[in-house]
């Protein structure tokens, strides 16, 4: 993800009500990695930071906020006092080791979970989709609510990316029992559905068409989107 998105995702707009993150999302969806993971683990840091911000300072997140300092910082020539750095690749080095030493030093907080977020979410843009399922899955047994519901989220958008569909819809069905803060239960559903298109277009459509009928815009505009998915999936066109 370019360093404009990053700034679009970080506005007071999420700051406004961390429930509302579904709807935040669905207008970003477009700018995600082919994983469909950079952007919620973006909104989620941000939304850890800004959950922080009446809190009192701590080591925790005074290291966590010196990480996101590198995440912030600009890659060319020196900007005093700012910090930078000459290249790209130095950059990223340098924010998944800060990134890294909040996890590692505080397992098990939110803290350590939002870094964590943040190297899965670097390892699945780079394609290496079984470190990022790791820690991913790091994430879901040790993090706290409801940076769990993130990581369960994002393992199953892999395990249905590899076809492993029968995994991505058991984890999906347990985010729509138990919906969290930063995924809600309509956007599980939305999820499940395109999983469940790929063998019943017809369940599938069930799954959504409520959706598409849904007092709030964002909603609805997702479900039309997956409408269209599901319309144009194989599975819908040998049915046909």
């Amino acid at each position: 993800m370019d360093r404009h998105t990053r700034k679009e995702l970080k506005t007071d707009k999420f700051a406004q009500g961390v429930g509302s993150g579904f709807e935040f999302l669905s207008e970003h969806r477009g700018q995600a990695t082919r994983w469909g993971l950079i952007a919620i683990a973006v909104v989620v840091i941000v939304g850890g930071v800004w959950l922080y911000r009446s809190h009192q300072a701590t080591l925790r997140t005074d290291l966590l906020s010196k990480a996101m300092q590198i995440d912030d910082a600009p890659v060319g020539p020196p900007q005093p006092p700012r910090q930078s750095f000459p290249t790209a690749e130095e950059k990223e080095k340098a924010r998944l080791a800060a990134f890294t030493d909040v996890a590692v030093k505080y397992p098990g907080s939110q803290e350590a979970a939002i870094a964590q977020l943040a190297v899965a979410s670097a390892q699945a843009d780079k394609g290496q989709i079984d470190q990022a399922v790791k820690t991913f899955t790091d994430i879901l047994n040790t993090a706290p609510e409801p940076y769990d519901s993130v990581a369960r989220l994002s393992i199953a958008q892999i395990d249905a990316s590899q076809g492993k569909n029968d995994e991505a819809e058991k984890l999906l069905k347990q985010l729509i029992d138990k919906p969290s803060v930063f995924v809600s239960k309509d956007q599980a559903t939305l999820e499940l559905a395109q999983v469940v298109a790929k063998r019943d277009p017809a369940e599938a459509r069930k799954l959504v068409d409520p959706l598409s009928k849904s007092s709030r815009p964002a909603v609805t505009r997702a479900a039309v989107t997956v409408l269209g998915i599901i319309a144009a999936s194989p599975a819908a066109a040998k049915s046909n």
